[in-house]
């Protein structure tokens, strides 16, 4: 999450025609001394490298377009809805893939996202979202790889007017549910946690109980613990 952040604010400099890469190491540095877990053999060292890495292979091949970046970055959206509610989205930028308008959605990972079936990702819930709330049928993942030899994957998605239509009769529905407080499953994807395409746990299977356990047996002293201090 913390090189996440730091990513993205790097890019966002990058955009601003800024140093990104002075950014990242700068903002990144400060996390040096920090008490942080690791996985698979990373470290601060390895994970400096791959960012910079990253951010240098991004602007390279310049694939990726940001014009008014004080005004497409990290866009702020409301949109009302029914009732007098309101559903709030933040989206990373609105730009151009290959010079082709879209909206677009930065995502940092240790491993690849997958490429097959044809058409998955206007199957993502957040890039159906964002479609819903902008009403653009553009949209892409920009998905920065850490591994050995890092890699850019641009993973763009047509989004049509049926699916936004159904994605905001979702959102009523859900709103409708959460009044009288009736919470279920929504089924989803999300990879590359989540690989199962009907399951509708996103990355929860039900079928390992060494995931369920930590994520659904309340323990003392657990990170939900700060949920005793709000009045309901």
């Amino acid at each position: 999450m913390l090189f996440g952040r730091t990513f993205e604010q790097a890019l966002a400099a990058h955009f601003l025609d800024e140093d990104g890469t002075e950014v990242f190491f700068n903002e990144w540095s400060g996390y040096r001394n920090s008490t942080i877990e690791y996985s698979r053999g990373d470290n601060w060292q390895s994970m400096l490298k791959a960012g910079m890495e990253l951010l240098k292979q991004f602007i390279q091949e310049g694939r990726v377009r940001v014009p008014h970046p004080r005004r497409n970055l990290q866009v702020k959206i409301l949109r009302p809805l029914p009732g007098g509610d309101s559903f709030i989205s933040y989206v990373d930028a609105i730009g151009q893939c290959d010079d082709t308008p879209c909206l677009l959605d930065w995502k940092t990972s240790s491993s690849c996202y997958p490429l097959t079936p044809a058409g998955l990702y206007q199957l993502d819930p957040q890039l159906l979202c964002y479609s819903w709330m902008t009403g653009m049928e553009s949209v892409a993942l920009i998905v920065f790889v850490r591994k050995r030899l890092p890699e850019i994957q641009y993973l763009r998605a047509t989004i049509n007017e049926r699916q936004r239509q159904e994605y905001g009769q979702l959102v009523e529905e859900t709103v409708r549910r959460i009044h009288p407080a009736r919470f279920s499953q929504h089924s989803g994807i999300r990879f590359p946690q989540n690989g199962c395409l009907s399951c509708p746990y996103l990355g929860l299977c039900l079928n390992k109980p060494e995931m369920v356990q930590p994520r659904l047996t309340r323990e003392l002293g657990a990170d939900l613990d700060w949920l005793d201090g709000i009045d309901f």
